[in-house]
């Protein structure tokens, strides 16, 4: 898919494409061992400055509601919520989880 870009690591990744000047984090995945030691703000740092490098002015991302651990490394890296979609996201058993839409100006 055109303006797709990967940054990754052994123990997790970055997944984000660009679209004219916005830019979207797909996933943003470490391996359960290696959270808690910095990887993921790494990681999220390597994605704004590869969006940026592509032209991307400002970046958005969704995140579940009930992903406190992502919520709070995303607004420490200034992400702000912009909006959300209630029953976005469905469990393996079936319940629905609102996702939050949140963006961030990319200088």
């Amino acid at each position: 898919m055109t303006g797709v870009f990967l940054n990754a690591t052994d123990a997790g990744f970055a997944l984000g494409r660009v679209i004219v000047d916005e830019a979207e984090l797909l996933t943003l995945a470490v391996d359960p061992p290696a959270r808690r030691h910095g990887l993921g703000r790494a990681l999220l740092a390597d994605f704004e400055t590869s969006a940026a490098s592509r032209g991307a002015t400002s970046a958005l991302l969704e995140v579940s509601a009930a992903n406190a651990p992502a919520i709070a490394l995303y607004t420490a890296a200034g992400f702000l919520r912009t909006g959300h979609r209630p029953g976005y996201y469905r469990t393996p058993h079936g319940a629905r989880i609102d996702a939050l839409l949140l963006a961030k100006a990319l200088s």
